[in-house]
């Protein structure tokens, strides 16, 4: 594919005469930065290494002590780190992360599981040459089990090259992975060091696919529930970077910077490590995952000089125009496959209490509520930790034994957010839908959010459902309101939606093929489409993606890759305004990371992004999806953010917390 770097040779190069600038741009009071981070940028490190001699020829001064006397804080890690040869970089990197009291695992994983073997020699070499010490030595008297163990065998840099792949081999390693893990009870953890240590990454790439077929679950799925710890950290990351280094690469950046603080010698690590190898390919997978350039994220989450340099390293900020590098859109043609292909098990965290006893729960209840004060401890504990199909029952149990409504009782004792909480999970899933309907209508205002959110994400029996807890309700139907609610192009996609009529079953690959067409067929532009209210393409556009099955959008949204080079997410979220984007969007989100659309509305609404929590997106969230797949949401939120939505709860919502422990079972 040729060059995929950002930072190149520089065409008539003056080794003497860059060592000249750099050396006015430091003397005399303070120093011109601008200067130094123009030039340290412009040039290739096999330049730098030149300009260093240079500089010391011509000077007698070494150009490193000079820049780290000159420069402080993050700007100087970063000229500093760009003046190391690559091995030395990483050298440097490994020392850093060992030293000391504490471990960085991250590091040894992200520089270990992603180097070449002629890397890793290079990085040996240079750690025995820098510290007059045997990295392997060291790392293991600093690691221990089967993570040193799968360390040092990166290490040994013997991974069998590209070209050698053995068809017979490759059904071996996938049957000989799927019984060491999911066919056994226990794991035996050196098989998978042995295959995912040494095999080259085309025959990996190969076993990978014939995993899924045997197993029906990625390798990932299967190293999730076989690992743990450091160790599964490392094996993913080795997977990752198996499948794509360059998407291993954006989300690191991305982990790097997002939140509230940013992990910069991470941040460095990389941006340096990667400018001359594929910071292109990093920057197109970054904007295929996160729906954002990463020109934009380092422009918003750094500052001054080190933002500049930085943002030098990345190269320029991407054409919104949704055209794919070679490599991302090999990628994102992968992901649909993956999407389309993988079963997910989906797992809720909520599950019928053993031992139930409605009447007794009943009473409880009632003693919880009697008196002065209300034993709000008692209430969670029992709503939390019973099914919704038993809850029902303790509300008929209630009314029967002791001539009351519970729902009522629990309003008048309960408040604000708590009362809604303890509510909705009383509620049966399609009164609690309807509610949450009613209560984006009402008022003077539409939260056209939680109307998204609830049309995509439930099957047609759900909606079925809903409809009639509406009407029963509220007197009226579910899509009367909607149409005097909304409007235009956004009104009939919730209308659609809420017809529950979404086609079930496979892919059709021959009408996929065709349904792809209907944004490719004359290079109808999406933005013209949107802004014409009679236009034909944009009905049909809509149609599909509201009333296809989910399997069958999963091929549709390949064969869109293939046939046009293009990111049908970015398109959307590009030409499209609006709430029809919204929905649009959530409907490519959903299809993409089918468990993960609650994880992201988590993230995105009602975890805190400096404006505080969406409390109403926060509750209906954990009430509807807790018997569906919160656990799911649970380790796509830990996996995005490197924390846990327990941790995120616990800090930002409080009433809510108070349920965790019980209700999601997230410790």
């Amino acid at each position: 594919m040729g060059f995929r770097g950002t930072i190149s040779h520089f065409p008539d190069f003056d080794a003497n005469s860059d060592a000249e600038t750099l050396y006015n741009a430091m003397k005399g009071f303070g120093s011109n930065k601008e200067a130094i981070l123009d030039l340290i940028t412009s040039r290739s490190n096999a330049q730098r290494q030149e300009i260093r001699s240079a500089y010391k020829s011509l000077y007698g001064k070494d150009l490193i002590d000079d820049l780290k006397y000159e420069l402080t804080g993050k700007f100087e890690r970063l000229i500093v780190s760009l003046m190391r040869p690559p091995a030395y970089h990483d050298a440097k990197e490994i020392k850093d992360a060992i030293k000391g009291t504490g471990t960085n695992e991250k590091c040894l994983i992200e520089v270990l599981a992603s180097r070449t073997n002629q890397q890793i020699h290079g990085l040996v070499e240079a750690y025995k040459d820098a510290y007059g010490r045997d990295i392997e030595g060291d790392v293991i008297g600093d690691t221990s089990g089967h993570f040193k163990k799968m360390l040092i065998v990166l290490l040994q840099g013997t991974r069998e090259e590209d070209d050698v792949v053995s068809e017979d081999l490759v059904v071996e390693d996938a049957q000989e992975l799927y019984a060491a893990g999911e066919e056994r009870w226990g794991t035996d953890e050196a098989k998978f060091i042995m295959i995912l240590g040494n095999r080259s990454v085309t025959h990996l790439q190969l076993v990978f696919d014939e995993y899924e077929k045997i197993a029906e679950k990625s390798i990932e799925e299967s190293i999730k529930s076989e690992l743990s710890g450091d160790f599964e950290r490392l094996m993913l990351a080795v997977v990752q970077c198996i499948r794509s280094v360059p998407m291993f690469f954006a989300k690191c950046l991305y982990k790097s910077m997002k939140g509230l603080g940013t992990d910069d010698n991470r941040l460095i690590r990389i941006m340096i490590s990667r400018s001359e190898i594929d910071m292109l390919d990093i920057r197109e997978c970054f904007r295929l995952r996160y729906e954002k350039s990463l020109h934009s994220m380092i422009q918003d989450d750094t500052s001054g000089e080190y933002k500049r340099t930085l943002l030098n390293l990345c190269g320029g900020d991407d054409d919104l125009a949704g055209e794919f590098f070679p490599e991302a859109a090999q990628i994102a043609y992968k992901m649909w496959e993956i999407s389309a292909m993988t079963k997910i098990t989906l797992r809720g965290t909520i599950f019928p209490a053993a031992n139930f006893d409605p009447a007794s729960d009943s009473q409880a209840l009632r003693k919880a509520m009697k008196g002065f004060g209300t034993d709000e401890d008692a209430i969670i504990n029992i709503v939390a930790q019973r099914s919704n199909a038993q809850r029902q029952e303790i509300r008929q149990a209630f009314k029967s034994l002791l001539g009351r409504n519970l729902m009522a009782d629990l309003k008048s004792e309960l408040s604000k957010n708590l009362c809604r909480l303890i509510l909705g999970l009383m509620m049966t899933p399609a009164e609690f839908d309807a509610k949450m309907m009613k209560k984006a209508m009402e008022g003077a205002g539409t939260d056209e959010h939680a109307l998204i959110e609830i049309l995509v994400t439930r099957s047609n029996q759900q909606i079925h459902e809903m409809n009639a807890a509406y009407e029963e309700v509220y007197k009226k139907s579910l899509e009367d309101d909607i149409k005097s609610d909304t409007s235009g192009h956004f009104l009939r996609i919730l209308v659609s939606l809420v017809q529950g009529a979404r086609e079930e079953g496979p892919a059709d690959m021959d009408r996929a093929r065709e349904d792809a067409q209907v944004r490719i067929r004359e290079d109808i532009a999406l933005a013209d489409a949107c802004n014409d209210d009679s236009s034909e393409m944009e009905m049909k556009f809509m149609s599909i993606l509201c009333t296809r099955s989910f399997p069958h959008l999963r091929r549709v949204f390949q064969e869109f890759v293939r046939c046009t080079n293009k990111d049908v997410e970015l398109i959307i979220k590009k030409e499209m305004s609006g709430d029809v984007k919204n929905a649009m969007f959530a409907i490519a989100l959903l299809l993409c990371r089918p468990f993960g659309n609650g994880g992201n509305v988590l993230m995105n609404r009602a975890v805190p992004q400096g404006l505080g929590t969406d409390d109403r997106a926060l509750i209906r969230i954990m009430v509807s999806r807790s018997e569906c797949d919160l656990f799911n949401i649970r380790k796509e939120f830990k996996e995005s953010h490197e924390a846990s939505l327990h941790e995120f709860i616990q800090v930002e919502a409080f009433v809510v917390s108070l349920v965790l422990p019980v209700f999601c079972h997230l410790q």
